[in-house]
């Protein structure tokens, strides 16, 4: 919007504005699919519930104990240095890896019962595009769009407001560059019209006619009640989109306004006490395929030096020590 946009001190550029005005025009929903219904945001359980959450990268706690409530039709930044879990965070959300003990219910599914139910119902932009590279971008998206059962129009739409239509829909993705890539990927999250957005540094490599078009689309989907959680080092951008700020440091939240009720005293551990159902989570975690296509390795592990320990809470209230090895 050139007076929202103006009213913020940015620079508009009347001629991108145009183009983006009437690329918008063709998408003018980006809300959930007709098969899924919200209320009005505030009027319902959240859409993330995470309760002293804890998942595992081999032994390493990842996250050590998260408390975190997002509600539909919130943008909520998730902020953090390098190594501090965010990632994770967003690939359990994502029903990725899971959670070893605490509650994690994401979309009304509770994660250590089934996690594979809500991939269809969650959209999720990682670092690694995910894409065939010998497919073209057309190919691509057609297949991500079926696989996720959404129509054919969704698809072409994405890919106008992508501007991945024309001479690119026939370009393998192996010729494209990073930027390119990315828009392919992003548009494939789109035409999923996903209840959960889960973005993981959205910005990285596009230009900045491009990551304006991903701020409109994220207003968007929030306004039509889908929800958004984005991971961002692009403080500058993303501040402005949120409505609220969690930063987490060490796999804990640390500040921020985690939700509503994160301060609720009473946590079950939907997971269980077995010790062998823990290590058998922790290997499903390490590395497992699930079928997502994506790599179950994190970046964040590497910041941790051997031998390091993190304190995460056990189901019985206690404190143990998670050692690198």
């Amino acid at each position: 919007d050139p007076e929202v946009a103006g009213a913020r001190g940015a620079r508009v550029d009347p001629a991108n504005a145009e183009r983006r005005a009437r690329a918008k025009s063709e998408w003018p929903d980006l809300g959930v699919r007709d098969s899924y219904h919200y209320p009005e945001p505030g009027r319902m359980q959240p859409v993330i519930h995470l309760r002293s959450a804890v998942s595992l990268l081999g032994r390493f706690p990842a996250l050590a104990g998260v408390d975190l409530d997002v509600h539909a039709g919130e943008v909520v930044l998730l902020q953090g240095p390098n190594g501090a879990g965010k990632t994770t965070l967003l690939k359990v959300c994502a029903g990725l890896v899971p959670v070893v003990s605490g509650e994690a219910v994401v979309l009304g599914q509770d994660l250590s019962v089934s996690r594979r139910e809500v991939r269809t119902r969650v959209g999720y932009l990682p670092h690694h595009t995910g894409l065939y590279d010998d497919l073209t971008v057309a190919d691509n998206l057609r297949f991500w769009t079926r696989a996720a059962g959404a129509a054919q129009a969704d698809a072409d739409a994405a890919a106008r407001r992508l501007g991945l239509d024309g001479r690119l829909q026939d370009v393998a993705v192996s010729r494209l560059s990073a930027g390119q890539r990315r828009r392919v990927s992003i548009a494939c999250l789109i035409a999923r019209r996903p209840e959960l957005w889960l973005l993981d540094e959205p910005h990285a490599g596009l230009d900045n006619d491009t990551r304006d078009v991903i701020d409109d689309l994220v207003r968007s989907a929030a306004a039509s009640g889908a929800t958004v959680l984005v991971a961002s080092h692009e403080l500058d951008r993303t501040e402005r989109l949120a409505s609220r700020h969690v930063t987490i440091a060490g796999g804990v939240i640390t500040s921020g306004d985690p939700g509503p009720h994160a301060d609720d005293a009473a946590v079950t551990d939907p997971v269980g006490t077995d010790p062998a159902g823990t290590e058998a989570a922790a290997t499903d975690a390490a590395g497992t395929d699930d079928g997502s296509g994506l790599e179950r390795a994190s970046e964040e592990s590497g910041s941790h030096e051997p031998g390091q320990e993190r304190t995460v809470p056990d189901t019985q209230g206690q404190k143990s020590q998670a050692h690198v090895r």
